[in-house]
């Protein structure tokens, strides 16, 4: 949508400098482009004006309802990830509290022996772990 909305704001804005360039102040106007001419009068030129201005109006109107869809999206991915953040918080806040709870009951019962962590999952306290090498 925003792409769209440039286009027709670079289109527009090139026809006005087109015109702006090649303007007399006759009463009949003709200007060539691209191989072919055109004569206008004065109501010819205000029409075709009000249409490049609404084309211009129109492509400004798509630029900042893609800007404001795009900052939503942007707005509700983060807010999710944040979320997401904080279930991961609290599992792993979660899962302290029971191996907290595990280590006193090993300890309330002497003729249990405490499970000890293998020796790399002690590095990291992380229920969940994304791994960040692949790409």
């Amino acid at each position: 949508m925003v792409v769209l909305g440039v286009l027709l704001v670079l289109a527009a804005a090139g026809t006005i400098a087109f015109v702006a360039v090649n303007s007399s102040s006759m009463s009949e106007v003709s200007y060539s482009a691209f191989g072919y001419s055109v004569s206008a009068n004065h109501l010819e030129m205000f029409v075709a004006g009000a249409v490049v201005a609404a084309v211009l109006l129109l492509g400004i109107a798509m630029i900042n309802s893609g800007w404001k869809r795009a900052s939503v999206r942007r707005r509700r991915l983060r807010e999710v990830r944040h979320e997401a953040d904080d279930r991961v918080a609290r599992l792993e806040e979660e899962k302290r509290d029971l191996q907290r709870k595990l280590e006193e009951e090993h300890t309330s019962r002497p003729d249990v022996q405490p499970v000890q962590p293998a020796a790399d999952h002690a590095a990291t306290d992380r229920l969940v772990h994304r791994d960040t090498t692949r790409a």
